[in-house]
């Protein structure tokens, strides 16, 4: 079974944090009796591999349906067709959109089976295939071979994922994507919602006033924003529903969730693009704004400025279409993914919002599912907790509270140990055979995988890894506190500064690793190609989770949580869930340092000016100068201009900011980890107080306060029990 299990493809069909959210949340719902569907594409090529060559991020096609996939059903029978381009044109039934081109979604089912519970959910992804007349009934008359390789053009919509994590691209075949999943799932939402006879006296249901009552959509993040001018389109121009009717429908329908605040990942559509390719859903989306626009003119006369802020238009050279104002103005319910990000979603990014409709804002934390992030991936641990506390806490993390009894019981303390020390050895072993590196297995495995973003500040870990290699070459013979970094994570192709930022950590490595003064005490190993498979087997062999975004700019995250439940110790911010982290365990079993959301907008009003630290610090001026000079890139000294040129005169993450502040922290890490049993409690009580963040809790609360279903525990019967 292993070696099945090392053999098959990750189906890596999204950037990060994102898509791995909503692979939890399948596991929760169908966990929890829900009736759910996750709806996405069927990426031909998802994420891309990646190879670290001459210290390099150098991308591969990720061909993971190479060998087949035996977990999906293809379901041609339910294919569905989607529209692009065209015109509109008013008929005395009203506006209908004409003359398109049309792609098929043929849709395939992959199985969510709940834990233990009988239940099984869908998830269904769209791949988009041409029709058998495309191109051939057109101007195409003599050129049937040319006409036949064109249906490449309708299929390349499901052929790549676009891989940048937090960053808006505008492309057209982006756009193409979003409407595309978007179009064939409320199709087959509403196909569902006619056939059901639940409640229901019509042969075929056409009243759509219960739709809201049967259906709840769930908009992960802006890419399915165009569900609601889509739903609009369909009740107005298919159903022949009136607007004021379809726009209370679809509003109860939809609800929105915030995944990030920066303002380069804000999805913002020229309006030219849609013009040409979605020229009915421009009109719908003209009219939701200005009916959008004169409600707020009633409640606030004159005030024009407030009227621009609150647009879906933004005017300018080029007129864009904001699709998270759209989303806010389309949706009954928003939520923001940790409490301080829903905080900063309502006091500044959507603040004249909050203003208006305060009622419909709310916080949903993140979660990860425990059988995956747990059972799965770490036996060994599952195993004693469960002889502790019984297995009841799979279904019900909170339960793990209950270790809290066992924090000074010695054979416990001595059990944890032994299993996270048993996870270093394998995953030392796993290193050696597959990246020829030797570490030492005794030493802090200190740990930041991600994908590699200024803001998640991989280049403050850079800084510190250098400080100590400084701190060894000028006192060789002190004892220190033996450490193997690792870091690892994708950076978007097109991403200079993260691809930079790499060249940098790999380059500091080789140094380090190569110096005979240094020996095993500090090695720094970057992690090539993160991803699930990968994370699975690193996390449970960590004993420091590095989480050290600038406050204020991780929604919430979802690796912290995995570290904490797998007996990690965190080193963070006060960002994103890290804060719910700290207060389940009590700040003193956390690494918190650096600065607050508060002492951020403070240093904004005064200017951020790294030359002081730099000026002030002078291990922070030494690797600075270091990293200039080419102590790192000796053949080209200049290679790391781009990296020292933006710390010092625009970084926007203020990473000398939190520099001392963190070197400190990290110097109180040492300590504790000399003193391994005081070390192994504070890891007990870390995960003793992560119950709360399973994605099960998050999912009860989505279910209660969002679509109006209750959870179920009931396991229904399985298959060979006749119902009754």
């Amino acid at each position: 079974m292993e070696e099945l299990e090392e053999i098959e493809e990750d189906a890596g069909l999204g950037n990060g944090g994102l898509g791995r959210l909503a692979a939890c949340f399948l596991d929760s719902m169908a966990t929890l009796g829900l009736a759910a569907y996750g709806y996405g594409i069927r990426y031909e090529f998802g994420i891309f591999n990646q190879r670290i060559m001459n210290g390099w991020q150098v991308e591969e096609a990720d061909d993971w349906l190479r060998y087949g996939n035996p977990w999906e059903k293809a379901r041609p029978e339910y294919m569905l067709p989607v529209h692009f381009y065209g015109r509109v044109a008013r008929t005395a039934e009203g506006s209908k959109w004409v003359d398109t081109q049309v792609v098929l979604a043929m849709p395939y089912d992959t199985p969510v089976p709940g834990y233990k519970n009988n239940t099984v959910n869908t998830m269904r992804l769209w791949s988009a295939k041409a029709p058998n007349e495309f191109n051939l009934q057109e101007f195409n008359v003599g050129d049937y071979i040319e006409a036949v390789l064109d249906r490449n053009l309708a299929e390349n919509i499901s052929r790549v994922l676009y891989p940048n994590d937090n960053f808006f691209e505008g492309k057209e075949l982006r756009l193409k994507q979003e409407y595309f999943v978007v179009a064939a799932t409320l199709q087959d939402i509403i196909r569902r919602f006619k056939s059901s006879k639940f409640g229901c006296r019509d042969p075929v249901r056409t009243c759509f006033g219960t739709f809201p009552d049967k259906v709840a959509i769930q908009l992960n993040d802006t890419h399915p924003a165009l569900a609601i001018p889509e739903l609009m389109r369909i009740l107005v121009d298919v159903e022949g529903m009136e607007w004021d009717k379809a726009w209370v429908i679809t509003k109860k329908t939809c609800a929105y969730t915030n995944h990030t605040v920066l303002p380069e990942a804000l999805e913002r559509w020229p309006v030219h693009m849609f013009e040409k390719l979605l020229p009915r859903h421009l009109e719908i989306i003209y009219e939701i704004n200005q009916k959008h626009l004169d409600e707020v003119a009633a409640m606030f006369p004159g005030d024009l400025d407030r009227l621009r802020r609150m647009s879906v238009i933004e005017e300018g050279d080029c007129k864009r279409i904001n699709m998270a104002h759209l989303c806010v103005i389309g949706s009954h319910a928003v939520n923001g993914v940790a409490r301080i990000h829903s905080d900063i979603v309502k006091n500044s990014v959507f603040k004249d919002f909050f203003d208006v409709e305060p009622q419909k804002f709310q916080n949903k934390t993140n979660g990860i599912t425990p059988r995956r992030w747990l059972m799965l991936c770490n036996p060994g641990l599952s195993d004693i907790i469960a002889e502790k506390i019984g297995e009841d806490f799979v279904t019900d993390l909170s339960q793990l509270r209950k270790l809290l009894n066992f924090v000074n019981d010695e054979s416990f303390v001595h059990d944890i140990a032994k299993v996270k020390q048993e996870n270093k050895l394998k995953f030392s072993a796993y290193l050696e055979k597959e990246y020829k590196v030797k570490i030492n297995p005794s030493s802090l495995f200190d740990v930041q995988v991600k994908r590699i973003h200024e803001y998640k500040r991989q280049i403050l870990n850079c800084l510190h890894i250098i400080t100590l290699y400084n701190r060894i070459k000028k006192d060789p013979s002190k004892v220190y506190v033996p450490r193997t970094v690792m870091i690892g994570g994708k950076a978007a192709p097109g991403y200079h500064m993260a691809k930079m930022i790499i060249k940098l950590i790999t380059s500091v490595g080789n140094i380090v690793n190569n110096d005979p003064v240094v020996g095993d005490r500090l090695k720094v190993i970057y992690l090539e190609n993160y991803r699930v498979s990968l994370a699975e087997k690193v996390i449970p062999a960590a004993d420091l989770s590095q989480q050290i975004s600038t406050a204020g700019t991780e929604a919430s995250g979802t690796g912290n949580m995995k570290f904490m439940l797998n007996g990690a110790l965190t080193i963070g911010t006060m960002d994103g869930a890290n804060v719910e982290m700290a207060e389940e365990a009590g700040e003193g079993n956390l690494f918190i340092f650096g600065m607050k959301v508060e002492d951020v907008e403070a240093l904004d009003k005064k200017g951020y000016n790294a030359k002081e630290y730099y000026d002030r610090i002078p291990e922070l001026r030494e690797v600075i100068n270091q990293i200039r000079d080419g102590r790192f890139s000796p053949t080209e000294p200049d290679l790391f201009k781009d990296i020292v040129n933006m710390l010092m005169n625009h970084d926007r993450f203020k990473v000398f900011a939190d520099y001392e502040a963190y070197i400190k922290c990290q110097g109180k890490v040492d300590q504790l980890y000399m003193n391994l049993r005081e070390w192994t409690k504070k890891v007990i009580k870390n995960i003793a107080c992560s119950g709360k963040f399973s994605s099960d809790r998050t999912i009860s609360e989505y279910a209660t306060e969002i679509w109006g279903v209750e959870p179920s525990a009931v396991k229904i019967p399985p298959p060979n029990i006749p119902r009754e």
